[in-house]
């Protein structure tokens, strides 16, 4: 086990987000509500709208749905009877910014 204490927070949310993002089905889950355009800028879609685009069974799109929503890259809008996925903008920034900040890493 790693001592988590020996790494920055932005050590361990990147390690968080980079988890989460090492499925390509989890990328397509987020290039997929980062397309969906709405009024307020925010690309929202349910379950049901991405299973016919994806090759999973649709309990293992939930699962993916689920590492995103932990990871805090997407959130869930009940709007009965279905949930609306949608991409929290907040912390997509922060990620956007983590990736940058280490690709521009040099020694």
């Amino acid at each position: 086990m790693v001592k988590t204490q020996s790494f920055s927070e932005s050590q361990i949310q990147l390690a968080r987000i980079a988890k989460a993002l090492s499925h390509p089905a989890r990328v397509y889950i987020m290039e997929r509500l980062l397309s969906e355009n709405r009024c307020d800028g925010v690309g929202c879609c349910t379950s049901g709208e991405m299973i016919g685009d994806i090759p999973i069974a649709r309990s293992t799109l939930s699962q993916h749905l689920k590492e995103l929503k932990l990871a805090g890259l997407i959130q869930g809008e009940i709007e009965l009877p279905t949930i609306r996925y949608c991409v929290n903008t907040e912390n997509w920034e922060k990620a956007k910014s983590l990736f940058d900040d280490l690709l521009k890493f040099e020694k």
